[in-house]
């Protein structure tokens, strides 16, 4: 008796004193249950998905008590982030950090300040996010190379690249940081992303003079960078730098060039590229299979993104979510519903759901087919699998039946 007392009292202290396990209105308005955190990050996931208040996006995250070593509430926290930036609730943002950094000892670390850095960078502060680099030795934490890191990346999400070109050139000097491997490659990737790919060069000259050596990494985002300015002779450069360098040439680049020639409409060259590496002996895989797919989709070659997937799935690899919903959305423009019907389902049987728009898409052109009964069956599945936007299905189901 005195044993299941004692444990019973050891639940409770387990409740009462650690804040993620109390039970919180807004995240379970029906029940008093009180729930675990990873029950609250999935609660507060939800909420922020479709919650347009700024205030109440900041209590729902209040009440998950979020924090930076779950990878769902990292997700939570950059969706809040996202939400609030949209709505122009930046002052919202300043004060919820900093609240968070003033009243969580258990977030008063590396961790927290440089994902708060980097979330700054989300929201476009970032002064913010300079002041908060330079406040670390306040809270206790070193401004080492990962708060560095931080920075940089914060500033490829502000889209800032004049600020990353000052963070690169100045802060390790100023600071008396050594840029690491992450630090050049993110570099790097904001130097492609504004277009300025090129100047990467100088880059990769100086971690060899630094000996920090390259990775495959570094030569993808340079690919991609390349490819993005349609400058195909440096493609071939880089290439030849791989080799140099001793870095392999695996299908992490041949994914890399079938990607950025499928965003350049030029599947064809991608398709090459495929059937060149299978030559070589090598194995292509889901995600091969699923960047030649959304190519051929966004090129109107209906045909061939079909026969690929069949292969890709008879081959034994397995898509992720977005090659199903881009397949459904493409057959469904081309008005082939008995196809997208038939890619729709296998998504369903994995419980991933195309988005709205294009459901109702397929929803009407099955109607319109002569498929009324096909088109009912799934508004009653998705139904089932969202019941808050049972209301609007219930008005699309009466049309159909009209």
């Amino acid at each position: 008796m005195a044993c299941r007392i004692t444990k019973k009292l050891q639940s409770l202290t387990k409740y009462t004193t650690n804040p993620r396990y109390f039970s919180s209105s807004i995240l379970n308005p029906d029940s008093t249950t009180p729930l675990s955190s990873k029950e609250k990050s999935r609660a507060a996931l939800s909420l922020l998905k479709s919650e347009k208040n700024p205030e109440k996006i900041i209590e729902i995250c209040r009440a998950a008590s979020l924090t930076p070593d779950s990878h769902l509430d990292r997700i939570a926290f950059s969706t809040a982030i996202t939400k609030l930036r949209e709505l122009n609730y930046y002052e919202g943002i300043r004060n919820f950090i900093d609240e968070l950094i003033k009243t969580r000892p258990d977030l008063n670390n590396e961790k927290f300040i440089c994902n708060a850095i980097v979330s700054y960078g989300q929201a476009g502060l970032l002064d913010n996010a300079f002041q908060l680099f330079d406040k670390m030795p306040q809270l206790g934490v070193g401004q080492n190379v990962k708060g560095l890191n931080a920075v940089l990346f914060s500033c490829v999400l502000a889209r800032n690249y004049d600020e990353l070109k000052r963070v690169y050139l100045d802060f390790p000097g100023k600071y008396g940081v050594k840029m690491n491997l992450d630090s050049y490659n993110t570099v790097i990737k904001g130097f492609c992303e504004s277009g300025s790919s090129s100047a990467c060069y100088s880059v990769t000259a100086e971690m060899v003079r630094k000996k920090v050596k390259p990775n495959a990494t570094t030569f993808g985002l340079m690919i991609a960078g390349f490819y993005k300015e349609e400058k195909f002779d440096e493609v071939g450069r880089v290439l030849e730098m791989m080799k140099k360098q001793d870095v392999a040439i695996g299908l992490g680049i041949y994914n890399v060039r079938i990607q950025s020639l499928c965003k350049l409409k030029k599947s064809v060259e991608a398709k090459a590229l495929l059937d060149g590496l299978i030559s070589r002996g090598m194995k292509p895989n889901a995600v091969t299979y699923s960047h030649l797919i959304h190519g051929y989709c966004r090129e109107g070659k209906l045909v061939e993104a079909k026969e690929l997937f069949k292969k890709m799935i008879g081959g034994g690899f397995k898509p992720e979510s977005d090659c199903y919903f881009t397949l459904v959305h493409y057959l469904c423009k081309s008005s082939d519903f008995e196809a997208a019907l038939d890619v729709c389902k296998k998504s369903l049987e994995k419980n991933w759901v195309p988005n709205f728009s294009t459901m109702k898409l397929l929803v009407e052109g099955l109607a319109e087919s002569s498929k009324v009964d096909e088109a009912k069956e799934l508004i009653g599945q998705i139904k089932e699998k969202f019941p808050k936007n049972v209301d609007a299905w219930n008005e699309i189901e009466e049309k159909l039946a009209k």
